[in-house]
């Protein structure tokens, strides 16, 4: 059995998302943030990082959320979660690198200011900086999702898995993802996926305002 540690609305949503959709036995572990659990000596065995989240998979440790989601859904072929004809599998490793590398990255500058400068008099500035840079990353994901309900192949994949994460952490930008036309419609179909509705129900993330 597979057990995923986990903290609510953290990188370990889009694990989470993949191990529903596998439909595989697995079980939570609650790493508590406001502990600081994920920094504890026991945890840091698991993961040195200090982050969330971690896979343990029998005697296999894996961190790292995107690494966890391609781990799973390469172990589990018959889920499709990643596209087999080359192509669409070449697409699905674009956009999977471009929300880890870029996005998320941009969005982990956006909600910690603080670690990117020793002055607090820089923080508004770096927020206001990554609020115009996140939402030119969302306009390219935005044109791309015109008339999709998913981001490749027309097929659930850990792309969306990872796409809705993103999108509810950028739920506070000033221009949030429901505001543009094509991903909110995305969004809208998305949240009503079964795997979708019922790990936000199982994490307490309410999905109301996709309705």
């Amino acid at each position: 059995m597979y057990t995923l540690f986990y903290y609510p609305r953290n990188a370990s949503l889009a694990p989470h998302f993949v191990l529903e959709a596998l439909k595989v036995p697995y079980q939570l572990e609650l790493v508590d943030r406001k502990k600081q659990a994920h920094k504890s000596a026991q945890y840091l065995t698991l993961n040195p990082t200090g982050r969330i989240p971690t896979l343990v998979d029998e005697e296999f440790v894996l961190f790292e959320s995107g690494a966890i989601c391609l781990y799973l859904a390469e172990k589990h072929p018959e889920s499709q979660l990643i596209p087999s004809e080359p192509e669409k599998k070449g697409e699905f490793y674009q956009w999977l690198m471009y929300f880890t590398t870029t996005v998320q990255a941009e969005l982990m500058i956006y909600s910690y200011p603080e670690r990117h400068t020793q002055s607090a008099l820089m923080y508004d500035d770096i927020v206001k900086t990554q609020q115009s840079r996140l939402v030119s990353m969302f306009e390219i994901i935005n044109r791309h999702l015109a008339g999709k309900h998913y981001v490749v192949n027309d097929q659930f994949t850990v792309c969306d898995c990872y796409l809705f994460m993103l999108c509810i952490w950028a739920d506070e930008l000033n221009k949030p993802p429901l505001q543009f036309e094509h991903l909110a419609n995305y969004l809208r179909s998305l949240a009503k996926h079964p795997v979708i509705k019922k790990v936000c129900e199982a994490e307490l993330t309410d999905l109301s305002p996709y309705k």
